[in-house]
Parts: structure tokens; C-alpha cells; sequence
């Protein structure tokens, strides 16, 4: 009979102690809350933009195509570090695309997908990437610098 009682409280201690981990495994996860990782901040010049109008007609209409090769410059903007390409298909007219780039770095490749927004700063999320970044996943903030030419890419990488 010890043995038995012995046994069960092995047990209950064993799955209290799994309980415990997994609960501090998932802290983190919760809505709102932002895992720590590794932060990359790039500056992307948009020298290259081209609209070709699919939506039927010239001008803004849904279903046109921005594609864009654009080079990306470190967080004080001074040197070049990389390069982006990627096509953005117009959703709502003047007001948002939904995009898909790859933004090249000396350590790999880093890819996302999500919303452009004509009057205000975005969050996409990161599909994944190559090389160092080849396990990533996470968000990258995309803020306006200068009324459409140059955009902030906060890559939050996880992973």
C-alpha cells in the first residue's frame, strides 16, 4: 500500500512539474503580449515603384499591381545594407494593398506578407526567411518617413 501512495505522489509531482513548465512555456503568447527576440531596423528608399492598372482602366482601381526592387539603408540611413523586392495588389482604392516582399541582407533573406496602408503605418507578418533568418517568424512594423519615399521596416524576429 506505501508503495502505491508512493507511486501516485511521484506521479502527481510529475505532472504538477509538467503543468508548471508548459504554463512558463506559453507566457508570452497571450494577446498583447510581445515575446523577446532579435530587432532588425532597416530603411527602405522606394525609388523603384511601378502601378500597372489590371483593375480595368487608368488611374487607382482595385486589382492593380505596385511592384517594386528598391535598396535598403541601415536604421541611420547612411549606408546600404540590402535590397527588397515584392509586388503589393490595390484592395480598397485609396486605402490599402495587400503586399508580399523579400528583403535581401548580408545575413539572409527576410520575407513578409501583409497590409500597405495609403495614410497610415502598418504591421505585417514575417512568412520566414533564409540563411540566419532561415527559422524566423514574428512581425515587422512599417512606418512612412518622408510622404511615401522612404519607409522604416522594424523586422521583430523571433526565432
Amino acid at each position: 500500500m506505501k508503495r502505491i501512495i508512493a507511486f501516485v505522489c511521484l506521479l502527481a509531482a510529475g505532472a504538477f512539474a509538467a503543468s508548471v513548465a508548459l504554463a512558463d512555456r506559453g507566457a508570452g503568447h497571450g494577446h498583447g503580449q510581445k515575446r523577446h527576440g532579435k530587432v532588425v531596423h532597416v530603411v527602405e528608399h522606394g525609388t523603384t515603384d511601378s502601378i500597372s492598372n489590371q483593375g480595368g482602366g487608368a488611374g487607382d482601381a482595385a486589382g492593380n499591381i505596385l511592384t517594386f526592387s528598391n535598396d535598403v539603408f541601415d536604421q541611420s540611413n547612411s549606408t546600404k545594407v540590402g535590397s527588397d523586392q515584392g509586388y503589393c495588389v490595390r484592395i480598397v482604392v485609396g486605402e490599402s494593398w495587400e503586399c508580399n516582399w523579400t528583403t535581401f541582407l548580408a545575413g539572409g533573406q527576410v520575407t513578409v506578407e501583409g497590409p500597405f496602408y495609403d495614410t497610415r503605418d502598418s504591421v505585417l507578418a514575417i512568412t520566414g526567411g533564409t540563411e540566419a533568418y532561415a527559422n524566423v517568424r514574428g512581425s515587422m512594423e512599417l512606418k512612412s518617413r518622408s510622404g511615401g519615399t522612404e519607409y522604416d521596416f522594424i523586422f521583430h524576429l523571433i526565432g
